[in-house]
Parts: structure tokens; sequence; C-alpha cells
């Protein structure tokens, strides 16, 4: 060894000696849920730490001060977040490498928690017991549905498993993978959808699963521009991750442990058997795309095909939103979403500075959690054919006479044969799915009119 390499492994070893010790996860949550049970006061705050880990010290009232100066107000909401502050105080990170007075928890003083202030008009639900009673499941019923502890992915047994799982062709030959809830899960969901989602409003640029809103609705917005720059957003569903849900419902108002049960419900991780009957990449181009989609699936993330996930996307891209909005108002451009597809149109600025505007697009979308599938970019003037959402509008929105015919055609199929058999795609909710085609469609009264009396025709 020379010198450089000694003098290498001993600044290794003189910095590693010198890490400050990482405090006990469990004690400084059982620290924080004696702080929070009870006088939001450092005195009485300290009596009930000194009590939880049955240590006199007063380094313990010490901290309470510094957690009550950080929290002014009482965060009953967030024990997790109080016992994270916890753990990087220095009074007691000070203490917990002494090895002659080991930290531990010898009494749990358990702390109610509250939902503090709500947002929007959603159910008041203080904890994972009143989460539990508005569902109508007991609290350990509650638990499975939630995959608390994390057996989706891994158990093999089918019957126990919460969702079905299916793989679909795309148009282009790639995979897209369907992840139907069972029927009690669906049940939970849904009332998750209605009861809460329902009353969080997403951004106006959405249009897509939005009450009021539909592919038609943002189509008229683009009518009769001189030009229309349209981009797609990589596995949209799979880009949003449980942490993100979580963060919705605790934007919501809702306390950590019931913004964690809220996501466990929403989300879901794709066993690694399914992943592996992914279809191949159809060209090279799509093998990253398919590497990261599969990346995606194997931590919890929106399942495509649940009720709640379009309305999670719709409130996870918010910020992505709001963001390109104001970029399109820059440039005298109108911006719209519908789940997966930007649109965005206007006049010759926008065709002179395309190249510009996709880069910082695509640069907002990275911020944001999401990928531009780049392969789908499409600028079209006003002499090619416009088309946002399956729409043409160049003059007004209007459906294709090929798309018309083919939903009339698989309306036809579902009527003679059934809506099983017509299903060929493996739409979960395949009425859902119809009458969301036939709103898109709706372009005239009297096509709307003929695809309404095919629907009727169908028995389900």
């Amino acid at each position: 060894m020379n010198s450089d390499d000694a003098l290498e492994d001993d600044r290794g070893e003189d910095e590693f000696l010198d890490e400050p010790p990482i405090p006990d996860p469990g004690v400084c949550l059982a620290l924080a849920s004696a702080f929070l049970a009870g006088e939001w006061d450092p005195p009485a705050m300290g009596r009930r730490g000194k009590r939880a880990l049955g240590d006199r010290r007063h380094w313990i009232t010490h901290l309470a001060r510094t957690v009550r100066h950080r929290f002014p107000d009482k965060p009953a909401d967030r024990p997790r977040e109080v016992a994270r502050f916890i753990a990087a105080c220095p009074q007691i990170i000070e203490v917990a490498g002494d090895p002659r007075r080991p930290l531990r928890v010898v009494r749990w003083i358990a702390a109610p928690v509250e939902m503090v202030a709500a947002r929007f008009p959603v159910p008041i639900v203080h904890d994972v017991p009143a989460l539990a009673g508005w569902l109508g499941v007991t609290v350990e019923h509650l638990d499975w549905f939630a995959d608390r502890w994390s057996w989706e992915a891994g158990v093999r047994d089918e019957r126990l498993r919460h969702y079905h799982r299916a793989w679909i062709r795309k148009p282009d030959g790639s995979g897209r993978l369907l992840e139907a809830p069972k029927r009690e899960l669906k049940d939970l969901q849904r009332m998750v959808l209605h009861g809460i989602l329902d009353r969080i409003p997403a951004h106006p640029a959405a249009h897509g699963f939005t009450p009021g809103r539909s592919a038609l609705t943002g189509a008229r917005l683009h009518a009769g521009r001189e030009v229309v720059l349209r981009l797609d957003l990589e596995s949209f569903f799979t880009a949003v991750s449980a942490g993100r849900v979580y963060g919705i419902f605790r934007t919501a108002g809702y306390p950590e442990p019931v913004a964690h049960r809220l996501a466990g419900l929403c989300t879901t991780t794709t066993p690694a058997r399914v992943r592996r009957q992914a279809p191949p990449a159809p060209s090279a181009d799509a093998v990253g795309r398919r590497r990261r989609m599969l990346d995606g699936l194997a931590v919890a993330h929106l399942p495509q095909g649940s009720p709640t996930s379009p309305a999670l996307a719709n409130l996870a891209a918010l910020r992505l939103d709001r963001r390109l909005a104001g970029l399109a108002s820059r440039f005298g451009a109108t911006y719209t979403r519908y789940a997966d597809d930007l649109t965005l149109s206007g006049g010759r600025t926008l065709l002179d500075r395309a190249g510009m505007i996709v880069h910082l697009v695509e640069e907002i979308a990275a911020e944001e959690g999401f990928r531009l599938n780049d392969a789908k970019t499409r600028l079209r003037s006003r002499a090619q054919r416009q088309l946002v959402t399956g729409l043409v509008v160049n003059e007004g929105p209007r459906l294709r006479r090929s798309e018309y015919d083919r939903l009339r055609a698989v309306l036809h199929d579902a009527a003679v044969h059934g809506p099983q058999a017509a299903n060929r795609q493996g739409h979960p909710d395949f009425q859902a799915h119809l009458q969301g085609r036939i709103a898109w469609a709706a372009t005239t009264p009297a096509r709307t009119e003929k695809l309404q009396r095919a629907f009727a025709a169908i028995r389900w």
C-alpha cells in the first residue's frame, strides 16, 4: 500500500468514527406519541416522554422544547413526521450513542390521531378505526385490503390476491397491463372515489375522468387553430407511486395512518410472475419504455383498471397541468390534458418555437415525475388533419367515419353476442368503457342518438 492509499484509508476511518449515531426509530416514534398524548407544553411533554423511556434526564424536556418550537400548533395528524424530526434533533443524537444507557421504550403512551384540517369537503375521518367504520369493514379487513403487510406481490395462491391481471396488446404492438380489482376491493375503491376523490377538484385543463368534461370538451378548445401540438405521457398510471397517492390524501387533510391505508387501498405492486409475462418490445426504440414500465410495476403504483386510478392520476398531475397551462399562456396557446394525452394549440408562434416548447414540456414533465413518449409527439398545421383525442378539429370537433363505424360495430357485436364476447380487449368495466366511448363520439345529435339506441339494445 502506498502513502496515498494509507492516507485515504485513515481519512475514511476517521470519518466513519465521527459519524453521529442513528437514534432508534421505535424510540423516536414512542417519544412522538408521548409528546402528542396530552397538553402541548414542553414541561408536560417532557414528563410524558420520560415515562415512555423510563429516563429521568432533562434532555427529554429540552427535546420537547425543540419539537414545540418546530411545531407551534400540535400536529395531531402527523406523528411519523414528528418522529422523523426527533430523530434529527441534537438532544437525542447526543445520548443515542451511549452504550452505558441505551435508549429503550418501557411504556407506550398512545396519542389519539386527529384530522386537523380538511381543505376540501371530504368526510371527516380521524383515525384508522373511523376509516374502517366509514368503509363498513373491520380494521383487520381494512389492513388486508390495503395490503399493509405487502403480501399481494408474493402470495402464490391466486385466490388470496386482490387483482385480476392480464396483458393486452396495444396497436403499436407493445403491452398494457390491466389490473382489475376483485369485487370486494373494487367496492371499497368506489366508496373512496365517490366519497372522497370526487370532492377534490382537478385542474381545469384536465378533461379526462372529470365530471362535466370529456374528450369532446377538450377537443373543442383546439378547434380551428393554426397549429396543434400533441404529446403523450409514458406509462401514465404506472408513473404515479404509492408515495404520491399518500401525499394526495394527506393534502386532503387526512392523518398519516388514514392516508397510508387509503393509499394502500388504491395502489398495488405487480407480482414478478406477471411482469415476466409482459410482451416483448415491438422495436428497438421501445425497449427502454418497456423496461421503465416494468420497473414501475415492481413497486406500488396506480393500477390501470381500478376505479380510483383515473381520479388519482388527475390529482397527481395537478402541478404538471398548472405549469403547462402557464407555459402555453406564455406563447399565446391553449393547453388541455386527457389522461396521458397533452395538447397545445395556437398560432404561428407555436409552430416557430415548437422545438423549444417540446423541450420545455419534457423538462417540466420530468420535474413532476412523468416522462414524455417521444414516439407520439405530433405537430400539425391547418393544412394537415389535426387530431385531438381521436377527434378531427380542423374546423369543429368531429369523429372520423372509420372510428364511428368501428364503435357501432362493437355495440352491435355486444347486442348480438353479449358484452363478454364483444369485450376483446378485456376492459374491466366494459359497460362504463362503452358509455365513455359514446360520450367521446357524441359530436352530432344524430350520431349520438344512433349510438345510444345501439347501447340500449345490449343485455348486461
